[in-house]
């Protein structure tokens, strides 16, 4: 049994991209290993947020994840801001981190490149992001694979801390999906689908109405060879509408570019809109289950209860190894 730990970010209803490339693989790490998910609300803030807007954004990605099918009896799961040990521990591990190695972090010059004006936060992002990890001798870190520079740094944190003060932390490996680790906007892609993007047309929430996958899906950009073949780089819109297909349906790709031999991308597309509609379908049900009710507030209660006890054993090993502890516990 190995420990893993994920977080995904509050910023808005999550994609399909998301879904895929993440949360349906985490139902089947939960029946093996010890797992926590956590709502990275603390991460948000690092660019301003409303906070109504990020409230109920918390909950809203919360309830996703029980509606994904994370089970609160195998798996814990809870909102970053109410374990406190987070914070703390990213302040130690700040304190061994170089500010020339948060500079060169591709999201931090992704997100303050033309801005008049960046939130040290921002800067200090990947020893949170660190601490998340290391509070919980995580051993396996599911990402995407835009996230491999962030477990680097964390993995070298760890390192450094532990060759200075004491040998306390795990060492954390990346596992990226081999499929649908970076699903792509259905507008540009050459980019990664995001949430965040201002053409909605560009990626599918996985709270989007039927009608409304259906529309994006058909709206998705091709090309004019009019074959349903995938080819990454001489077709790169068809083959990551393939490659949806074939997470969402569970056909290889093989089996759909059979299917739909001799036949358009006007079959293609509309089949597929009906395949991702379905694929939410459940997940849609469960989640408006949850977001009234004072059962998802239970669990997160419970979760942070569970997520409190062992991440401040952790912080406490950490504190006494800096000198931090007045007397020992």
């Amino acid at each position: 049994m190995s420990v893993i730990f994920s977080g995904i970010q509050p910023s808005g209803t999550l994609t399909i991209g998301n879904y895929l490339g993440a949360m349906k693989h985490f139902t089947d790490l939960q029946d093996d290993n010890e797992c926590y998910f956590c709502v990275v609300n603390q991460h948000a803030i690092t660019v301003p947020q409303e906070k109504q807007a990020l409230k109920q954004n918390s909950r809203s990605l919360a309830a996703l994840y029980l509606a994904s099918g994370i089970n609160p009896e195998k798996s814990t799961l809870f909102i970053q801001s109410e374990v406190p040990a987070h914070a703390q521990l990213a302040w130690m591990l700040q304190c061994v981190s170089y500010i020339g190695e948060l500079e060169r972090m591709t999201q931090f010059k992704d997100k303050s490149t033309g801005k008049d004006a960046v939130s040290a936060g921002l800067l200090t992002y990947p020893p949170l992001m660190a601490a998340d990890i290391l509070l919980y001798g995580t051993e396996i870190v599911p990402v995407g694979d835009d996230q491999k520079q962030h477990i680097e740094l964390t993995r070298n944190l760890a390192e450094r801390f532990n060759r200075k003060y004491n040998d306390i932390f795990v060492m954390p490996d990346a596992r990226i999906p081999k499929v649908g680790a970076r699903i792509m906007s259905l507008q540009d892609p050459s980019k990664k689908m995001s949430k965040s993007d201002s053409n909605q047309n560009a990626y599918i929430s996985m709270l989007d109405e039927p009608s409304t996958i259906v529309k994006k899906v058909k709206r998705a950009v091709t090309d004019s060879d009019g074959v349903v073949r995938y080819d990454k780089e001489e077709k790169p819109a068809i083959s990551n509408l393939l490659t949806i297909y074939s997470l969402c349906s569970g056909k290889s790709v093989e089996e759909i570019e059979s299917l739909y031999e001799g036949r358009g991308y006007g079959d293609f597309k509309a089949e597929l809109g009906e395949v991702i509609a379905e694929t939410l379908k459940p997940i849609q049900e469960r989640y408006n289950e949850l977001i009234t009710s004072s059962e998802l507030d239970d669990i997160l209660d419970l979760g942070a209860e569970k997520a409190n006890r062992k991440a401040s054993k952790m912080l406490t090993k950490a504190e006494r190894a800096m000198g931090l502890e007045r007397r020992r516990r």
